[in-house]
């Protein structure tokens, strides 16, 4: 009923109506999707048939934006470091490339924490991006850009990547999907950082959306020939699914309680599905989750089955320029001379830290193996796990330097290697998103999708900021 140039154009005006405010996109290329919009219009007038394109080009003139750690040919690589300020992408990453040859239209690349290992979006080359729904509050971090471009309706599939809930925290705390998929089976090429040695069985790269019946489509693409292995074709009988439910994480001392709201939502859903799905969701509570925390720094930091170490970020804060020194940074960064943001600077620090005890580290690696093995076993061939997202509704900027541990609740799935799909649940009383993690046993990522496209027609998904 529209051209393909109509819907760009659209979205290119939402992008230039609200940017101002959220600052997500960061580096826009709106000619250039036009001039590709005004192709696939050609294309459309001249083919010989609908499903022929269909087919060819799934997403053919759908509007994406892509998270500015990924190479976009043409588009900045910098991953908020300083010392990449001019770093160009002279190639696609493999995943934007599988979008752009599914038909898929790219606006621009969003921001990103400084190279991505923190919680909120801000760093010293683009400034911090705002939450649509709270302009005070944060984005999370670090495809916050992602988040909050698909929340302000300025784009309808993003390109994010998780090592310790980098997709799942923005889409909480901005009120979409994502999700993180098994690993190792989209492709991670083509982004700084990309993980080396033992962490690159923790990074996954996936599809955020608006809506959760693009969640799968956009994961087909983005997975390729690998996608056989997530029985995306099997369906899905809601009714013979295992629930399983635990509220927390069983009283971390690094962590914070879970809010009222986020267990009252929580609450909410399991009632739904036993009222009208008709099952009995089992409540849990799995003791080593309480070192979710403490078991995700040790495997991150731990060797790999070749006993490559993990590469250090001191050393990727130098990428481009001269060595880091974290201490000395410090110093500078009081005195407002640091090109480096606390958060990183505070990494840079804690790292050497966890070298001095090798023992505990090797206790909480194994306690880890443990864990993916109860979890693995617990959930099995047709089981999900409801599991809060984050202990708290978006924070207010700057506020999570005050509690740093708190993303131990989606990065423990990392290491644990599941899909995890993040879900929303409506708005709380101070009008902020709430929702909550779908988790299955690996290669079971059919089942979290599912689940997600029944709690959005239940719970009525994504809702629009401002919209009292």
């Amino acid at each position: 009923q529209v051209t393909c140039v109509e819907v760009v154009e659209a979205y290119v005006e939402r992008i230039k109506e609200v940017n101002p405010l959220i600052n997500a996109v960061v580096k826009d290329r709106f000619e250039e999707a036009l001039q590709e919009a005004r192709q696939v219009d050609t294309l459309l007038s001249e083919s010989p048939g609908d499903d022929y394109l269909e087919e060819k080009f799934p997403l053919l003139g759908v509007p994406i934006t892509v998270k500015e750690a990924f190479s976009l040919h043409g588009m900045p690589n910098t991953s908020g470091l300083v010392s990449r300020r001019n770093v160009v992408a002279t190639s696609d990453a493999t995943v934007v490339s599988r979008l752009k040859q599914a038909g898929a239209i790219p606006l621009g690349v969003t921001n990103c924490s400084e190279l991505c290992m923190w919680y909120e979006s801000s760093n010293r080359v683009y400034g911090r991006t705002n939450n649509p729904y709270d302009l005070q509050r944060i984005v999370g971090g670090s495809s916050g850009g992602e988040g909050g471009v698909l929340a302000a309706a300025c784009s309808i599939i993003g390109v994010g990547s998780d090592i310790g809930g980098s997709i799942r925290m923005p889409a909480f705390f901005n009120g979409v999907f994502g999700h993180k998929p098994t690993t190792g089976v989209v492709p991670n090429d083509g982004q700084f950082p990309n993980a080396r040695g033992v962490r690159s069985s923790y990074l996954c790269t996936g599809p955020m959306c608006r809506y959760a019946e693009d969640l799968e489509p956009v994961l087909r693409v983005m997975a390729g020939p690998g996608v056989n292995k997530l029985k995306l074709n099997e369906k899905v009988s809601l009714e013979k699914i295992k629930f399983h439910c635990m509220d927390h994480d069983g009283g971390s001392v690094f962590v914070s309680p879970v809010d009222k709201e986020i267990l009252q939502a929580q609450k909410k859903v399991v009632e739904h599905l036993e009222d009208e799905l008709g099952v009995q969701v089992q409540r849990v509570a799995i003791h080593k989750m309480k070192y979710s925390f403490q078991i995700w720094s040790a495997m991150m930091s731990s060797t790999d089955s070749n006993g490559q170490e993990a590469q250090l970020f001191t050393d990727l804060l130098g990428d481009h320029g001269k060595p880091v020194w974290p201490l000395w940074e410090l110093m500078k960064w009081l005195v407002g001379m640091s090109s480096h943001t606390l958060p990183a600077i505070a990494l840079g620090l804690t790292e050497k830290l966890m070298k001095l005890n090798p023992g505990a580290n090797a206790k909480l690696v194994s306690m880890g193996r443990s864990l993916q093995e109860e979890m693995e076993a617990l959930l099995g061939p047709d089981g999900v796990l409801l599991y809060p997202s984050h202990p708290t509704v978006a924070p207010r900027h700057h506020s999570p330097i005050c509690m740093p541990f708190n993303f131990a609740y989606t990065a423990i799935f990392n290491v644990l290697g599941l899909p995890v799909t993040q879900c929303p649940l409506g708005l709380s009383s101070e009008g902020l998103p709430l929702g909550i993690q779908l988790v299955a046993a690996s290669y079971n990522d059919h089942l979290t999708l599912a689940v997600a496209r029944y709690l959005e027609k239940a719970f009525g998904g994504w809702v629009v900021p401002g919209k009292v």
